[in-house]
């Protein structure tokens, strides 16, 4: 009955900050060895977004498992980047992340593509509100740095207005010069 309880507290405290939604990506039990037997820890990463352009990730780490989650959330709640996104469901444009030996690919996709990306990846995306994307990992598959390449790569992503404001252009001018786009697309 004490789960029930706690997954009860759970869903108020969802509602609560309802703008975020958060998702579990990886848990990891460490084991320390002293007289007597082993004293475990955890330790979790959590990934949190609105679903509208704001994302961050946390690591956290306790000796139960609730206290590492709720460490790990707030820990990203205070790290949240914003991405632009195109039309609100892609990315604007390809980029590639890395940290350590994590590589990450990323490309817009058009409309219907889905997320195809490895589970780390994934939840990056869902909690950022991309609805269409294509991602590849290449090097290392640990989720720590997945996640960390990541975010990497949407650090650089820019979005046409940004781009235009920086070379003291008119967006309408820079997506005349991209081929196959039409001056008259979407000035987000």
């Amino acid at each position: 009955m004490a789960r029930d309880g706690q997954r009860g507290g759970d869903r108020q405290r969802e509602e609560k900050d309802s703008e975020f939604v958060d998702r579990l990506v990886h848990i990891n039990r460490v084991a320390k060895v002293v007289k007597g037997g082993k004293r475990f820890g955890f330790a979790a990463l959590v990934v949190v977004g609105d679903q509208k352009g704001r994302v961050g990730f946390g690591h956290g780490k306790a000796r139960e498992v609730p206290e590492a989650i709720r460490k790990a959330t707030e820990a990203a709640k205070r790290g949240l980047i914003r991405v632009p996104l195109r039309e609100g469901r892609t990315l604007h444009h390809d980029v590639k992340g890395r940290h350590g030996a994590g590589r990450v690919v990323m490309r817009a996709a058009p409309a219907g593509t889905g997320i195809i990306a490895g589970g780390p990846m994934r939840a990056v995306f869902e909690s950022l509100g991309v609805h269409d994307v294509v991602a590849k990992s290449q090097g290392s598959s640990n989720p720590y740095n997945m996640v960390r390449a990541t975010f990497d790569g949407l650090k650089s992503e820019d979005s046409p207005r940004a781009v235009a404001a920086r070379r003291n252009l008119k967006v309408s001018v820079l997506q005349a010069r991209r081929p196959g786009v039409d001056a008259d697309a979407s000035d987000s």
